[in-house]
């Protein structure tokens, strides 16, 4: 565990919660999306920082870090704090990377770490920005690279490594990474032992698409959501045709 769990300053600090809750992947904000978020601040016992100090004196410490952007990603201009938790850091760089590859643009980071004191109009009150384990990506224009971004964010949070939100005010990915379980993946990754992120599969069931169908229907049939079915098959569009096999992910 990094030794920023510990150091409290003013701010709060939680004791331990359960290493892995229940997940029912999906890219909408929900109050279950925030109990998982705020749960893994807990067990790692993160400060939520109150004020701008605080966040420079954690990044004097060194507990958090500056994102500065590179060839891949760029941070959105007037950021007043472009800092992040060392494992935010890892996860941009790796993402961006991919993300570059696929999309051909770079990625947009457009929020980080964000004190209490700072808190936006629109943002919850129990948002885990003040603990600097959270970024915001803009949305990309193309309907092919949010249906990779997309089905990337799913596949991460079936394996409880992030909990990630498609936000529309303004139109954004929330993605809060959890520290000690996204490096533990990440070393499995550079040992050969776990897939890269763009290559994670979750559980599915093929289904070949009847005429017809509809994605609605489908969804419907399955009891999951449309939106599910479009993460796990990294489409951009709700267009289907007869005979094309979709992965349809657990319920």
């Amino acid at each position: 565990m990094q030794a920023a769990a510990v150091l409290t300053l003013t701010g709060t600090v939680f004791a331990g919660a359960p290493a892995r809750p229940a997940i029912t992947p999906s890219l909408r904000p929900t109050p279950a999306s925030l109990d998982r978020q705020n749960a893994q601040a807990h067990r790692q016992r993160f400060s939520y920082l109150e004020t701008g100090a605080q966040v420079r004196r954690f990044v004097e410490l060194g507990y958090l870090v500056p994102i500065r952007g590179n060839a891949d990603y760029t941070v959105k201009e007037g950021i007043q704090y472009a800092y992040a938790r060392p494992a935010v850091k890892t996860f941009l760089e790796r993402f961006s990377r991919r993300f570059h590859e696929v999309c051909g643009e770079q990625l947009v980071v457009t929020s980080l770490t964000r004190p209490l004191a700072q808190r936006l109009r629109n943002s919850s009150p129990r948002s885990v920005h003040p603990t600097g384990m959270a970024l915001d990506i803009r949305l990309p224009w193309s309907r092919a690279c949010r249906g990779w971004v997309e089905g990337v964010l799913y596949s991460l949070e079936a394996e409880g490594l992030v909990e990630a939100n498609r936000e529309h005010h303004p139109p954004h990915y929330h993605v809060a990474v959890f520290p000690d379980p996204y490096l533990e993946y990440v070393a499995r990754v550079e040992r050969g032992a776990a897939p890269p992120e763009d290559q994670i599969r979750p559980a599915v069931t093929p289904y070949r698409v009847q005429r017809g169908d509809t994605l609605w229907r489908i969804a419907h049939r399955h009891g999951i959501s449309v939106d599910k079915i479009k993460a796990v098959n990294a489409m951009g569009t709700d267009r289907i045709r007869p005979g094309q096999v979709l992965d349809i992910p657990a319920n």
